[in-house]
């Protein structure tokens, strides 16, 4: 099924179960008289669409704002619902997202996405079109497609828009990007990113079936995906991340985090071409290993082009001399040669002083590289196999950019990123991360996860026709929505 007749068939769903009009009926209207979501408001009612794990956070976090009025929520699994009520309990509850967007219509100005990847674009979508803001959780969509759709409809209504990553309004990420944009390295040639979780599966496909649990709508947890029988502790509430048909694998979650601040700083587009070195595609799970490898078009702050190196999975990242720290000792030589198992037993972690962070990103540049750790530490600068003192070019980009200094405390520093989606539906500031940015970084995500089941093969991106020059990776640049 299309994504514009998913919509349309859960507008008859839907207005059989409420009064408002359906979602058909408001998207004609609102083509024909847009309205804007900058429009003057002094509170903000919003509805929220997942409410347990993230969703938690994300509401707690919105809610913080003192602008906020909370006044629906929706969740399939009614424990979560439960929870959330006793939080909030003027709010209006739901299982259904469908029904809930169009009774409650008008009574809502922005809408909070925190379910499964899968779910992310036919909820944002169906708000979009209905005219509300978005705040939709990493990655912004499951598929290509979606991505540009996203972005499409965001930017022709109008709408306010913010993905939710919320790392990128944080001190040290902003920092980072103002230092490599003054060319404290150079241009930059290569970034290599890692990050050791593992949202792969290796396993067999499960067997069998058990009984869903009473608590939980399982039909409206698939959603739009392909209906399957229910396993206990296989996909609800924390496996989902590691399977074809719902997550993106450790690069959909983590990679967006690690990925944005280089991405953001050295203002790169869509890859040209990506490699993905992973086992052979089992049709079910992620590899729980990735090496991906992007070369990039050119920007200001780049070599002609740009080599951006991801591992994942665990030991990562490989050896590698550009990882290598001062005062380090290599365990291993490179070899360039060997096997990815060889490579991925291989720790760029330093037998002595100097060891990476577990997770972060390197730059490499014409004058120097420069280390970003993952998360709440500054960037440190590298030359010629020794650390860089930076304390002068911190405080001239600091005064440069009325920054401030940094607050290391996640408990005050996480809300930043949601109450400046807030505070630009009410009018006063701007989101530095709407759909117009996200799209774009969550396509070069799904790109490379897509080269996963192609294990080894360069993929050609052709960007201003969105396909590959590989027909058989096209396939995967959009899914059919099944009708729930």
């Amino acid at each position: 099924m299309k994504k514009r007749e998913f919509l349309k068939k859960s507008a008859i769903l839907a207005s059989s179960t409420a009064v408002m009009p359906s979602v058909l009926l408001a998207c004609k209207e609102a083509k024909q008289q847009p309205e804007s979501t900058t429009k003057t408001m002094e509170r903000l009612r919003t509805a929220h669409i997942g409410v347990g794990n993230m969703g938690g956070e994300d509401l707690r976090d919105i809610s913080s704002h003192p602008k906020v009025d909370v006044v629906a929520l929706c969740d399939v699994d009614a424990k979560n619902l439960k929870a959330a009520k006793e939080l909030h309990p003027k709010a209006k509850t739901y299982t259904d997202y469908r029904i809930m967007l169009n009774e409650m219509g008008d009574t809502i100005d922005a809408v909070i996405v925190s379910t499964p990847d899968h779910t992310h674009a036919p909820a944002s979508l169906m708000a979009m079109d209905m005219n509300k803001a978005v705040y939709c959780q990493k990655p912004l969509t499951h598929y290509v497609s979606e991505a540009r759709e996203m972005k499409k409809v965001a930017e022709e209504k109008g709408l306010i828009t913010q993905m939710g990553i919320q790392v990128h309004s944080f001190y040290d990420y902003k920092l980072a990007t103002l230092l490599i944009q003054s060319g404290i390295i150079g241009k930059v040639h290569t970034v290599r990113a890692w990050s050791p979780k593992n949202w792969g599966y290796d396993g067999p496909v499960p067997q069998g079936e058990d009984a869903v649990p009473v608590h939980l709508d399982w039909n409206l947890w698939l959603g739009t995906s392909a209906k399957r029988p229910y396993k206990e502790e296989v996909y609800h509430p924390g496996n989902w991340r590691k399977l074809m048909d719902y997550g993106c694998g450790t690069l959909g979650d983590m990679g967006v985090h690690i990925f944005d601040t280089p991405y953001n700083a050295l203002a790169l587009d869509v890859p040209m071409t990506i490699k993905n070195e992973c086992r052979e595609p089992n049709g079910f799970g992620y590899p729980e290993n990735n090496i991906v490898t992007y070369e990039f078009p050119g920007t200001e702050y780049t070599t002609d082009t740009l080599k951006w190196i991801w591992y994942d999975g665990p030991e990562a990242p490989t050896l590698h001399e550009d990882l290598k720290l001062p005062n380090a000792k290599m365990k291993a030589k490179k070899n360039e040669e060997a096997s990815l198992e060889d490579k991925m037993s291989l720790e760029a972690k330093t037998a002595e002083e100097g060891q990476l962070p577990e997770q972060g990103a390197m730059f490499i540049g014409e004058k120097g590289r420069l280390l970003l750790p993952h998360f709440m530490q500054l960037p440190q600068k590298i030359v010629d196999g020794a650390y860089v003192d930076i304390a002068e070019d911190i405080a001239a980009v600091e005064k440069a950019h009325n920054m401030g200094k940094p607050i290391r405390d996640y408990a005050s520093e996480g809300p930043k990123h949601y109450h400046q989606f807030v505070d630009a539906c009410l009018g006063t500031d701007e989101c530095t991360a709407p759909f117009s940015y996200a799209s774009k970084l969550t396509e070069t995500i799904l790109l490379g996860v897509i080269a996963g089941r192609f294990p080894n093969q360069t993929l050609n991106w052709d960007s201003a026709n969105a396909k590959f020059a590989e027909e058989e990776a096209n396939h995967y640049l959009s899914g059919n929505y099944r009708a729930f």
